[in-house]
């Protein structure tokens, strides 16, 4: 059956990337997608921020970003699935073309833009999942282009999917929306964790829920950055960090004719800048906070690498473009397998060694 999804893969290669994208997401919608009917493998169940997670293995925001496939995903293997970026009104996103393959460097830039049908549809069809689930889902919180006020925005992502989610990314590390990466800045940023932590203690009071919420931050950092925000995010109760979001580097190492495309790089050349950022958040936390690797994971090999730099779980997405979404058994066997050799019983035990 893998074979089968691998060669669907080769298909839709001859396609535009974009409309091969819409395709799969129809797809899934009808069915046609992989089922794992693998045993669970409890040296691969672990927890983060509360969240019991079958495996450490989550799919990135930017594959679902209208919520309309999570129930596919996690049957396909998924520990954990992450919908959006959504923003609180529809917006078409960038001009196309906007999404690139290189194929040469396995890699993928995109310049989409936050293109989405806004929080009306995605809260209904998060709300309509029938739980319990069989990983957690998530909801990836972005500001429309246009907005005067874009904290607002994220507080109102977080206040209208509140109960809908079972954890809040809140996603001001794309740089495909002009201005929003400068709410990275020490300023902006403890004017958003500060508002939104107030948005927040209102909802827990009114409701008794608590998800965690996360923040995604860019590859694009230096040491003092990322100490900064570390330090805000702590003060502010955010509960952890997605590091890391798509790159504006170029490596001199791409060879594809698209790799002078503006947008964000993803992919197999942002596997070694994200992990050394996450190893820089890793020293600047000291544990106070949770870390998920993304970025460049295309096996059991890079996730176990992404464990021993900090994170406590990891994501992808650009690796399915080239293998398709059974990828992500092979990645747990591979962990399994890496965990296994190295003498770690379980994720947890490998987590920042």
């Amino acid at each position: 059956m893998t074979d089968l999804y691998r060669t669907a893969t080769r298909a839709f290669h001859l396609m535009d990337p974009e409309e091969a994208h819409l395709l799969t997401i129809r797809a899934l919608k009808l069915g046609l997608g992989p089922v794992d009917r693998s045993p669970p493998d409890p040296a691969l169940a672990t927890t983060l921020c509360g969240l019991t997670l079958p495996n450490p293995v989550g799919l990135a925001a930017g594959f679902d970003k209208n919520a309309e496939v999570p129930l596919p995903m996690l049957r396909a293997g998924f520990g954990f699935v992450e919908c959006g970026t959504v923003t609180p009104y529809p917006q078409g996103g960038n001009p196309r073309p906007r999404l690139f393959r290189l194929t040469e460097d396995r890699a993928v830039i995109n310049r989409m833009g936050f293109n989405n049908a806004g929080l009306e549809p995605f809260e209904a069809r998060l709300r309509a999942l029938k739980r319990p689930l069989s990983g957690p889902v998530g909801a990836n919180l972005g500001a429309n282009k246009e907005a005067i006020d874009r904290i607002a925005d994220y507080v109102t992502g977080l206040t209208r999917l509140w109960g809908a989610c079972d954890y809040f990314t809140v996603n001001i590390s794309s740089p495909n929306t002009p201005g929003l990466r400068a709410l990275q800045s020490r300023a902006a940023l403890e004017e958003l964790t500060g508002r939104l932590g107030e948005a927040r203690r209102a909802m827990v009071g009114a409701t008794d829920l608590n998800p965690p919420v996360f923040v995604k931050v860019a590859p694009d950092l230096g040491e003092d950055e990322v100490e900064a925000m570390t330090e805000v995010a702590v003060a502010a109760g955010i509960n952890g960090i997605i590091v890391s979001n798509t790159t504006l580097a170029r490596p001199e190492s791409l060879v594809s004719p698209h790799r002078d495309e503006t947008g964000g790089l993803s992919g197999a050349p942002l596997m070694g800048p994200s992990t050394r950022v996450l190893d820089l958040f890793r020293q600047a936390a000291r544990g106070r906070l949770a870390l998920i690797g993304a970025g460049g994971v295309a096996s059991g090999d890079d996730a176990y690498a992404k464990l021993r730099a900090g994170a406590s779980a990891v994501q992808l997405y650009s690796a399915m473009a080239y293998e398709g979404p059974g990828l992500v058994l092979r990645i747990r066997r591979e962990l399994a397998a890496r965990l296994k050799a190295e003498g770690f019983a379980s994720v947890a035990e490998a987590v920042g060694v």
